[in-house]
């Protein structure tokens, strides 16, 4: 996604620097989807190409130092915000440039590409993939500008962090959007379209990412030829599903910084950093599941005890089964001021919601042994 600042001057100037920007980026596109075989389509392996081309030079040059030259001051909320929001508005461009091409022949074509046929692929198809590549890019580089803004960067050579960004890019953990209430930001008449457009997105990180692509294809099935009140739903549902994958996007890497900053804060504060990984999993352990902000917390946790404190603890590292009657002897041997410790105790319970009654039994031990 092409960088625009936050206080544009002119809105008349404003649309057609849009505009300019979407037909440039839609030239590029083009050119990628001439490269592209009916194989490449009917596969699923264009999103693996796309993916690829998407991130290498755009990681590259984007980065924490790339906003705070072009925002500097602006808090990182409302950068995030203005994104999505140019995000969204790129989208609705492009739907509308995209939408003419579209009609019954070339959803029955696509249809085709989604199963077992071997259909050639007319000039029709290629407009359609210049559409669902187009947003496809412009979302995966919404959700990675996101993930730097919040200070929590996604390396998209590392196939874990490359996985996180799609599944948050595209919304696909089981209709997330639609259950986190976001859709109600959306026109009443345009809700169904989008519970529609998002049913049954589950995906599997080991059916990788050819999967991912004919995923996106066939979902994509829902906009083409089908008016929404005399608009194109091309239009109406690139913005919509843009702002929404956009929100979600916030949502995760929002979470996930201020995950990170307790982990900094925590480290920071801490007169005890080694016992301070034994508490913190003592907590974690103690109603015998693990919510992923859990997970992130002690991952973080040890990072920043090895990189501030020049620490790392073995036996804790190849830790199964945490045994609270050592971690109880570990604090009854140490002397002195344990307040940072119940701290600890107490913002680890809460880093993932409120805390429950097993957790509150260990903290009321812990204040008792402190």
């Amino acid at each position: 996604m092409s960088d625009k600042p936050v206080d544009g001057v002119d809105d008349a100037d404003d649309d057609s620097a849009d505009q300019r920007a979407v037909e440039h980026e839609r030239a590029e596109i083009r050119e990628f989807i001439k490269g592209l075989s009916t194989h490449d389509i009917k596969s699923g392996n264009w999103f693996t190409r796309l993916s690829a081309q998407a991130m290498s030079s755009y990681t590259d040059k984007v980065d924490w130092q790339y906003f705070k030259e072009r925002y500097r001051g602006v808090p990182a909320d409302a950068v995030v915000d203005q994104r999505i929001k140019l995000a969204a508005r790129y989208a609705a461009l492009e739907g509308g440039l995209s939408a003419g091409a579209y009609s019954a022949a070339v959803a029955a074509t696509l249809g085709s590409l989604g199963g077992a046929s071997t259909a050639t692929v007319p000039a029709a198809v290629a407009t359609m993939m210049v559409d669902v590549a187009f947003i496809t890019r412009l979302q995966l580089r919404l959700a990675y500008d996101i993930s730097v803004l919040y200070r929590v960067p996604l390396d998209p050579s590392d196939p874990e962090d490359m996985w996180k960004l799609i599944r948050v890019a595209f919304t696909i953990k089981s209709g997330e959007v639609v259950r986190e209430g976001v859709v109600k930001a959306v026109p009443v008449m345009v809700r169904p379209l989008i519970k529609r457009f998002y049913a049954k997105s589950v995906l599997s990180a080991a059916r990788g990412l050819p999967y991912v692509g004919k995923f996106l294809l066939q979902r994509n099935v829902v906009k083409i030829g089908i008016p929404v009140v005399g608009v194109p739903l091309a239009v109406v549902l690139n913005r919509y599903t843009t702002l929404l994958a956009g929100r979600h996007a916030q949502a995760v890497f929002r979470n996930d910084a201020r995950v990170v900053e307790v982990a900094e804060g925590l480290s920071r504060r801490s007169r005890h950093p080694q016992l301070m990984l034994w508490v913190a999993w003592l907590v974690i352990s103690a109603d015998g599941t693990m919510a992923d902000d859990e997970t992130q917390l002690i991952r973080h946790l040890v990072r920043l005890v090895h990189d501030r404190h020049q620490l790392v603890d073995e036996e804790f590292a190849h830790l199964v089964d945490i045994d609270p009657a050592e971690v109880w002897r570990r604090v009854d041997a140490e002397p002195g001021d344990l307040s940072d410790l119940l701290d600890a105790a107490e913002r680890v319970a809460a880093v993932d919601g409120p805390v429950n009654a097993r957790e509150r039994a260990v903290i009321s031990e812990l204040r008792a042994r402190c």
